[in-house]
């Protein structure tokens, strides 16, 4: 598996797309965004007209930004998600649910207005895949010595692919990176919000499956250890969490304004940190589900004294 590199213009800085040999020819894991300099990356360094397969990690736009691109110069057949196939087809709605989830936070419309606008302004949502499969509906995949585990958290939709002993994992296991988990709409029912705390207790439990790996993350050039990535994000949870604490009886729009001062202003960013509250109150409001998952994986006893503080706090 070969790791490959393109710098983006986003937050998170430089993201990785894998190369590899499958049993039926040359397979991608993720693209790269969709600028000049993603093109570049993925032109210098993987042969778009003999590759057969593109497997996405998560449909974020620095992970299959280029997807209609390389769709556009190879035959390759290319995989995602099925909740991402759900919400590529259903856009419209899913912006007006996540408008009404904001609404109900204490958002007003002109906030909502300008999230949409934020959200064109960054292209952040580059257009669906001109065709795909649908991972979780694909029998086939073993066949080309390839299998997975749904790791949803920051996403719903998060995949971590197993070929061999590598592990293709998007942004699931990250070093030293903090990934939001994003507030979304429910994507099974589009009745109320994802509950991305819940799911992200389960996923422990995949995550650890990958101890011994070769991890192939998709920031940062190495992730040294499952544990110490999953020690990293649950240490910055609970941290976090602390500082929520004593305001979690606000509305959310009154603990940004006491958190930043009013130093927040683009609305993408605010989004990304009304994701972030939004996780810490549901740990707040459960912090047994999340001791619950960490000690059926033997990390408890190292965040002992940080959850401590967030348990006894919240009662």
């Amino acid at each position: 598996m070969q790791q490959h590199t393109a710098q983006t213009p986003y937050m998170v800085g430089e993201v990785h797309f894998y190369s590899t040999m499958l049993e039926g020819g040359p397979a991608l894991f993720d693209t790269g965004p969709p600028t000049p300099e993603g093109e570049a990356a993925l032109l210098e360094n993987v042969d778009l007209k003999q590759l057969k397969y593109l497997f996405i990690t998560h449909c974020h736009v620095d992970h299959y930004g280029l997807a209609n691109f390389i769709l556009r110069h190879s035959d390759a057949q290319i995989f995602i998600p099925r909740r991402d196939a759900i919400k590529f087809r259903r856009h419209a709605e899913r912006m007006e649910r996540i408008a009404e989830l904001l609404t109900g936070y204490g958002f007003g419309g002109d906030f909502t207005v300008q999230l949409r606008e934020s959200f064109e302004r960054n292209k952040v949502f580059p257009a669906m895949p001109e065709r795909f499969r649908i991972v979780e509906e694909t029998v086939e995949l073993s066949n080309l010595g390839i299998s997975y585990l749904a790791c949803p958290g920051h996403s719903q939709s998060d995949l971590a692919y197993l070929v061999g002993d590598s592990a293709v994992t998007g942004d699931i296991l990250l070093r030293n990176i903090f990934q939001a988990p994003l507030l979304d709409v429910d994507l099974d029912t589009f009745e109320g919000r994802f509950r991305n705390y819940d799911v992200y207790c389960g996923s422990l439990l995949n995550l650890a499956k990958l101890r011994g790996m070769r991890i192939l993350p998709g920031h940062r050039q190495f992730v040294d250890g499952v544990d110490r990535a999953i020690l990293f994000y649950v240490k910055t949870l609970l941290e976090r969490a602390a500082q929520v604490l004593p305001l979690r009886k606000l509305t959310l729009n009154n603990i940004i304004e006491q958190l930043f001062k009013g130093r927040l202003i683009e609305p993408f960013f605010v989004y990304l940190k009304i994701s972030e509250i939004v996780f810490m109150l549901d740990l707040i409001h459960n912090p047994g589900l999340l001791k619950a998952s960490l000690e059926q994986i033997g990390l408890f006893d190292q965040v002992s004294d940080l959850y401590e503080t967030v348990s006894q706090g919240s009662k």
